[in-house]
């Protein structure tokens, strides 16, 4: 569970950081702390051009093998990269989904051929993914999956039709891996594949979701027999679970430390404001404070003992936990900054929805606690399949 950090991981942390600080700068400078959850639509242009910033000195896919294009780090040495990226402010990358959750996947699961023709891409920062997971009947229960897939008369393209939702960047996506039902009359688990979509086609409608903010950062996506070729098919037909599953394993993999330095900047923030407004005075607000940061503590040490096992996409116990309890944290940090501001938390600074970094905040975190698993959901991932308890009765 420990990590050291010997002297050569230090010049590398210097490294980053003095790479950081050079680079977020002329027209970059606006990008930091920009991009991240809730602020997902904004400067999208821009991050991309970052990515292709961080690509030609090699940040990009840093833990990436090297016979995948990657500089192969450590695991201190990512931990590194992650944490001085996001204690630098550095943007929400636009091409997280690729790297850390479909460049991982193909290392595992895809041909030589979908390697050769797909992780450059994502390398280099020049294509980008979303993901096809959700649906309006299967959000938390993704086995419910009813986008269909079957093949086209000539054997050689699957045609996909059926509708997604809550993917995040549809509309600024160049490929969706999408989880699609080819066994006719299958149901559950069963019967599903895993399948690489080009989103620059006919046969696909991104519909943007618009919020009460006025952002839209996700959208409904539309499959009117999209095709894809037989070469996009990850694995075996039949395979989608297992392959589904093992993404989002290596969701939770070193990106994690990362989003918790951001949420150690929105915990320095609300500590910042707590000192000037007097907020700290008060005795329940500070020991809510002191309960963030031991949190945020806890929460590093399991990201480090889930790292300390094998990164091959299964999930741990102390993976399986990570979700509810850094969904179940960030919720509260946002109900404690609203409480820090007082009655600032109350005033936009401009119509319709100038929102303050803090407000944006808390509004957003109302939803950590649905996406990507709720957490009723996650507790009973967590009984039945780390607890080994008896399955929930189900109508």
């Amino acid at each position: 569970m420990k990590i050291g950090f010997s002297s050569a991981d230090e010049a590398f942390r210097e490294e980053v950081a003095q790479w950081m600080a050079a680079h977020l700068r002329g027209p970059f400078e606006a990008l930091r702390f920009r991009g991240g959850p809730g602020d997902e639509h904004s400067f999208p242009e821009e991050r991309k051009a970052w990515e292709r910033e961080l690509a030609s000195v090699g940040f990009t896919c840093v833990g990436w093998n090297a016979e995948h294009g990657g500089r192969g780090l450590s695991l201190s040495q990512q931990v590194i990269f992650h944490e001085e990226y996001a204690r630098a402010g550095g943007p929400g990358r636009m091409g997280h989904i690729g790297e850390g959750l479909v460049g991982p996947t193909l290392a595992a699961f895809g041909s030589k051929d979908q390697q050769r023709r797909l992780l450059p891409g994502i390398l280099a920062g020049t294509e980008f993914w979303c993901q096809g997971y959700s649906e309006p009947g299967a959000g938390s229960d993704l086995a419910n999956v009813q986008t269909r897939a079957r093949l086209d008369d000539s054997g050689e393209y699957w045609l996909v039709s059926g509708q997604k939702v809550w993917t995040s960047l549809a509309h600024e996506a160049d490929w969706c891996f999408v989880l699609a039902r080819t066994e006719p009359g299958s149901r559950g688990h069963h019967g599903l594949s895993f399948l690489l979509v080009p989103m620059h086609q006919d046969g696909i409608r991104v519909q943007p979701i618009r919020q009460l903010t006025g952002t839209s950062e996700f959208n409904e996506v539309f499959f009117d027999q999209a095709r894809t070729s037989v070469a996009n098919l990850v694995g075996a037909p039949g395979d989608g679970w297992k392959i589904a599953m093992a993404l989002l394993g290596f969701e939770r993999g070193v990106s994690t430390l990362g989003q918790q330095m951001l949420f150690q900047n929105e915990l320095d923030e609300v500590i910042r404001i707590a000192g000037e407004n007097g907020a700290s005075c008060d005795p329940l607000l500070r020991q809510r404070i002191a309960r963030a940061w031991a949190g945020l503590k806890v929460l590093r040490y399991n990201s480090l003992r889930m790292l300390s096992g094998p990164q091959d996409g299964r999930l741990a116990r102390e993976a399986m936990i990570y979700k509810l309890a850094w969904s179940t944290w960030h919720a509260e940090l946002g109900k404690l900054a609203m409480d820090v501001l007082g009655a600032q938390a109350e005033i936009i600074d401009g119509a319709p929805y100038e929102l303050s970094r803090l407000q944006s905040l808390f509004l957003f975190t109302r939803a950590d606690m649905i996406y990507g698993g709720s957490n009723e959901i996650q507790r009973n991932v967590i009984a039945e399949r780390a607890l080994g308890m008896p399955r929930e009765v189900r109508g």
